[in-house]
């Protein structure tokens, strides 16, 4: 429910008053002085994560806290002169917190902007696994890939082949691939300059660019799944605990060693949230469980279906669904709008008519204007599952 509003669209809360010399003290950390919302600003990740810590279980303030509680570790003038508090100090503040107060949440209240580049596809998807981090990741359907850095292609090379036989073969079959891929691109778009021709109020610039995203999209299936690529994430420390946990725990040479560059950086913005993850009782134990488990489950799959055969499948395989799936977005949809249990709702729903129910969907979904008004949670009540087979240019946007 939301709070009510005076006009000035403050909160309703007694306003907060600081002595002169508290508000120049705060000035510098918080957007605002005044007002019952405001950001922090100018604090490192780890401090902002251990006053967040205290402000769970204190009836202050969070400008009041600061100030009783932890301005003393932050020297003035830090921010205001463009620097942060000293990370030592920070993660010191942090420490005493998060033993004294806090939990594992508490890694969850600071984040980091973090590049990956030159990664291969294989391990973007890796490194994009964790459900609670945000990605973005560099397009093969604008970005050209016929280029040579250096003198070669953008692929990775393997660590595991290094001395190998199949070396040679491997750096033959994509080399191969990617002059294939190169041959096509200007024929690839000067055919759609012939099926797409420009328009009359297109500027150059934008028929250019949309010609050869034409070509990019089609001839990327053509990259193979060693292509390299920059990969930005953002996430909280406790996303990128898991994360590091789970590289290490990788049977891939590339996803460890991408671990160990990770560590090292992270540590100079967010020490003191990683610092389980190398030691061998704590993180190390739990990479070993991650590792052992794989193997173990690699082990039964091959016991139990070492001679089974795959049978022929269409690409895209509709393989479950909940028949009572439409019953149940119904009831989550009226829920929120009803005083009724969930199990009443359910059994209202099912004696529902068809028209009915569909008068419900109708009203819940809306008029969506574009593909970003999304309905509400409702149909996150049932599931269905895909099996879909497809070359690695569809998988990358999947």
């Amino acid at each position: 429910m939301a709070a009510p509003t005076d006009a000035a669209g403050g909160a309703d809360a007694p306003p907060e008053t600081f002595t002169e010399a508290e508000r120049a003290r705060l000035l510098p950390y918080v957007t605002t002085l005044d007002g019952p919302v405001f950001a922090l600003s100018g604090l490192p990740e780890v401090v902002k994560g251990a006053l967040f810590a205290r402000y769970s279980r204190s009836p202050k303030s969070l400008r009041r806290l600061f100030l009783d509680e932890f301005a003393g570790d932050v020297e003035p003038g830090e921010a205001s002169a463009g620097g942060a508090v000293g990370v030592t100090r920070a993660e010191a503040l942090y420490e005493r917190v998060f033993v004294e107060y806090g939990d594992d949440s508490v890694a969850q209240l600071g984040g980091v902007h973090l590049a990956c580049e030159g990664v291969s596809n294989v391990l973007t998807k890796v490194l994009e696994w964790g459900r609670l981090m945000a990605y973005l990741e560099q397009s093969t359907r604008y970005v050209p890939y016929d280029d040579r850095p250096g003198g070669r292609f953008r692929y990775h090379r393997p660590a595991e082949l290094r001395g190998s036989p199949l070396a040679h073969r491997y750096a033959t079959a994509l080399d191969e691939a990617f002059l294939t891929y190169a041959r096509w691109l200007e024929p690839l778009q000067a055919h759609f300059r012939r099926r797409h021709p420009r328009a009359p109020g297109d500027s150059e610039t934008v028929y250019r660019n949309t010609i050869r995203a034409k070509a990019l999209d089609t001839l990327r299936g053509l990259l193979p799944a060693a292509t390299t690529s920059n990969v930005g994430l953002f996430g909280t420390g406790q996303a990128y605990e898991a994360l590091l946990l789970r590289l290490r725990a990788h049977p891939l040479a590339e996803a460890r060693q991408t671990a160990d560059r990770i560590l090292v950086e992270l540590r100079k913005v967010i020490p003191a949230f990683l610092r389980r993850v190398d030691v061998p009782e704590r993180g190390g134990a739990w990479s070993r469980y991650l590792a052992e488990t794989r193997q173990a489950t690699a082990d039964a799959a091959a016991r139990l279906l070492g001679d089974a055969v795959a049978e022929p499948r269409p690409e895209v395989v509709l393989t479950d669904w909940d028949p009572d799936g439409e019953v149940k977005v119904v009831a989550a949809a009226l829920y929120a709008a009803s005083d009724l249990p969930d199990d009443q709702l359910l059994a209202r729903a099912r004696r529902l008519g068809p028209d009915e129910r569909a008068a419900v969907l109708r009203a819940y979904v809306g008029e969506r204007r574009n593909r970003r008004h999304k309905p509400g949670r409702a149909f996150e009540r049932t599931a269905y599952r895909f099996d879909v087979l497809t070359d690695y240019g569809a998988f990358r946007d999947l």
